[in-house]
């Protein structure tokens, strides 16, 4: 019984140790942030040049953040062209798993705005692990608001409070 213990306690330990290994000097392959209009807006109207601005702003940020705690961020020129071909590499079937994989990257990362109305949207950031496709990080918040300001203020929460919370 001694000995059943101790393999339980070395294996959650093991894994807690793996859940764990992110950090400074891992590979990370951000596949981009897709955008999703369940608005009427977005159905009679189409993209906003204001959104596909914003959502490169939340791409800025992301790198920034990551590079700036260490973390190395892949070149992902090439699968430009597969991920060309993904509408939101956040909703892919495992993807993101199988193109950070192909780059030799540690994690995979993508994001998603999701927007019910201008005043009702939601962002999400996930990291995969590209061996296991686990989640190891991520966390989705509501934003009131459509403005540069929401959207900013929602990814460094996600960015603070789930990814970088020492």
């Amino acid at each position: 019984m001694r000995s059943i213990l101790i393999l339980v306690v070395l294996v959650c330990c093991a894994a807690a140790a793996r859940a764990d290994d992110f950090g400074p000097g891992k590979t990370v392959a951000f596949l981009g942030m897709g955008f999703v209009d369940y608005s009427t807006e977005g159905a009679y109207d189409g993209a906003r040049a204001d959104q596909t601005e914003r959502l490169a702003l939340l791409e800025k940020l992301v790198k920034e953040r990551f590079e700036a705690e260490g973390l190395v961020l892949v070149d992902v020129a090439p699968v430009a062209e597969k991920l060309s071909e993904i509408t939101n590499p956040s909703q892919c079937y495992g993807c993101d798993v199988r193109l950070a994989k192909e780059l030799g990257a540690d994690y995979a990362l993508v994001g998603a705005v999701n927007k019910v109305s201008n005043l009702i949207l939601s962002i999400q950031l996930i990291l995969r692990d590209s061996e296991t496709g686990e989640i190891v990080r991520a966390r989705s918040v509501g934003i009131r608001s459509n403005t540069d300001v929401s959207w900013s203020k929602g990814m460094n929460y996600i960015l603070k409070y789930a990814f970088f919370a020492n």
